[in-house]
Formats: structure tokens, sequence, C-alpha cells
């Protein structure tokens, strides 16, 4: 993946080039946001290593410009500094992840291998010839959810709605979801539970939106009826 990482400590920042380069990434190191926004255009990353706090623009003003948010580009936001009010700040304005520093290297790859099959997506899909976007079917029904994150990290939600690509779920007090998860639930009228790699994409005031990852045919398909099941309209008699 091309990875831009923001950064105007030197030292950090030719550590994280190190660190990326050794895992087959290709890393581009900028130290101030303002000459990150040019990259935005000219090469797009597949991925961005922001710090928070930078001379000039910060990493919070980073992720509030429109150009920035329309991208919707993923951001892991690193800092040592910031309080948990502002990490939240960050994770509302669509970053997807805030790490600590000292940089955590095993929770970064792991945050890497998730965005990686992602990133080929996209690429594949830019590649095609421009199509009319269809939206998946969704259906509004409420199950309970398990979200495990990185580290063993688990909580308890309710689903808000699901489709064959995404589930949203309810914001459970406390949490502070990361952007890799593991969804586990069991889809009403079926026995079997399921298990799915998932990405945060979206925070918004009432849940959190995951993009289940590398879905396995056998679960697509269950989805797949379950969801055309809710959706499907009814016929009227003749």
């Amino acid at each position: 993946m091309r990875v831009l990482i923001v950064e105007d400590d030197e030292a950090v920042g030719g550590v994280l080039q190190d660190f990326l380069r050794d895992l087959g990434h290709e890393p581009e190191l900028v130290p101030t946001a303002e000459e990150a926004l040019p990259r935005f255009a000219d090469s797009r990353p597949d991925l961005v290593l922001l710090d928070f706090r930078l001379p000039g623009m910060s990493g919070l003003d980073f992720l509030r410009l429109p150009l920035v948010r329309d991208a919707r580009m993923p951001i892991i936001v690193v800092s040592g500094m910031a309080t948990e009010d502002q990490a939240r700040e960050c994770l509302r304005q669509g970053a997807l992840d805030f790490l600590p520093k000292p940089v955590p290297f095993a929770q970064l790859q792991r945050l890497l291998e998730c965005f990686e099959p992602q990133a080929l997506v996209e690429k594949a899909e830019a590649a095609r010839q421009p199509v009319e976007p269809r939206r998946s079917p969704r259906a509004r029904v409420a199950f309970p959810v398990r979200v495990r994150q990185p580290a063993g990290r688990e909580w308890e939600t309710t689903s808000v709605d699901l489709s064959v690509e995404a589930m949203k779920v309810r914001a459970a007090e406390g949490s502070r979801p990361g952007s890799a998860a593991t969804l586990s639930f069991v889809v009403p009228d079926d026995h079997e539970r399921l298990e799915i790699d998932s990405l945060l994409t979206r925070v918004d005031l009432d849940g959190y939106v995951f993009h289940f990852l590398n879905l396995a045919e056998d679960h697509l398909e269950r989805l797949r009826r379950f969801v055309a099941r809710l959706t499907a309209v009814p016929r009227r008699p003749p």
C-alpha cells in the first residue's frame, strides 16, 4: 500500500518509514498537514498516518477539511499528548483509529493487514469502466452483536441495520471503536453464529458502521437470504 506519513518529528517519521518498508509498503513522509493536502489529488495514498500535534494546521483541523472528508481515505491518528475527548473528536471527524505514542507496532501491523484487502478492492474497482452505482438492500433489524477488537477488547451492542456488505450497530456507552473488529452475531431464524472481520468506515451520532472484509461465500449467501426476506415488498392481493 501507499502510506502517507504526516509527522513533524523526523526521527519518528524515519522509524515509521523503515517499519512500513519492512512490511512491503510504500511510505512517503511529509512534515506538515499543509504539505499532505496536494497528495490527495496528485498521488492518492491508500492510507494516512496522521500526527495529532503538527506545526501550523493540527491533525484535527486537517480531518475537518472538506477535501479530506470527501476523499473518504483511511486515516489513523497518532499522538502521545491528545486527551480522550480529542481522540473521540478525531473519530467523529472520520479517523478510523487512534494510536498512542510510542506507537504500538504490533497493533499498527494488524491494522495495516486489515486495510490492505480493502485497498486492493478499491484499486480493482477504480480500474473498471464506470457504471451506475447500485446500493445493496439494507434491512432495519435489531439483534445482539458482540464487537471484538485487537488486544482482546470486547463490548456488546445491538444492530441498527444490515446489508450483505455492512452493519450499523448502536454506540455502546464508554466504547471507543477501533478501525478493525470482528463482529460476532446470530442472524434471527438461524442457528449458527457468524464471525466476520470488519472495518469501521463511519461514526455517526447514533452508531458505528462496519463494512465486512473477506466475507465467506456461505456467510454471504445466508446474509443475502435474510436481508432479501426482510426487504421483500409484499404482493398486493388481486
